[in-house]
């Protein structure tokens, strides 16, 4: 087992993935006639990445106060509820259980992975805490992970990284990270499936494997 374990957020740990899909293929003040394909190119990304995503399907759009709305929407829906996925908890007791050091690793503002933590009390299982904010580069680039390996004071490849999304995945493997994909809205590539130290169904499934020491 390794001794690190690094977790994204939006549609892995939380159902929430949903929410930030909905928001960015809604009408918005900033885009005359929204892209369909805009959401899925920016699952999961941040910073300069993100940008750039948004620039190259709306050419001239004020892309950072873009990116403002869409988080400060997200935000609103965020206040009082945050859906767990299924096991969310027990995974990380698990891991709690076996001295394996734990960190989040989200696009996500800092803020808003605190009170999301905060409001599901699973705070405490967390020693660290890294926001797409701290990174110029987000997924698919390795930034983000790899701060959260130095953070937590270990080697990337003592690290396994859980995602559900690609961008995420790729982020993980170029990190040099044990990536685990739980594929929430979008379904791994043919690349991922070769890739990945493991893909399972659920967290509950990818906690069983590890039970069984096949993870």
């Amino acid at each position: 087992m390794k001794k690190g374990a690094i977790f994204d957020m939006d549609g892995l740990l939380f159902d929430t993935e949903r929410i930030y899909r909905d928001i960015w293929s809604s009408p918005c003040p900033f885009v005359e006639k929204i892209n369909p394909q805009v959401a899925e190119a920016v699952c999961g990304t941040s910073g300069a990445h993100l940008i750039e995503i948004l620039f190259s399907y709306y050419p001239g759009v004020q892309a950072q106060a873009y990116v403002d709305w869409a988080l400060d929407s997200v935000d609103a829906l965020l206040q009082k509820e945050v859906p767990q996925m299924p096991g969310c908890e027990e995974i990380l007791s698990f891991l709690k259980g076996n001295n394996v050091k734990i960190a989040v690793a989200s696009s996500s503002r800092k803020e808003l992975i605190e009170r999301n933590l905060q409001i599901t009390g699973l705070r405490d299982y967390f020693d660290v805490i890294v926001s797409g904010q701290e990174v110029v580069y987000g997924k698919p680039e390795p930034d983000i992970f790899l701060l959260a390996a130095q953070k937590l004071g270990l080697p990337p490849f003592d690290c396994y990284v859980f995602e559900d999304g690609i961008n995420g995945a790729r982020a993980g493997i170029a990190a040099g990270c044990a990536t685990v994909m739980i594929p929430d809205l979008t379904q791994p590539t043919a690349e991922l499936k070769q890739r990945c130290t493991g893909i399972y169904p659920s967290l509950l499934a990818a906690v069983q494997a590890m039970e069984q020491g096949k993870l």
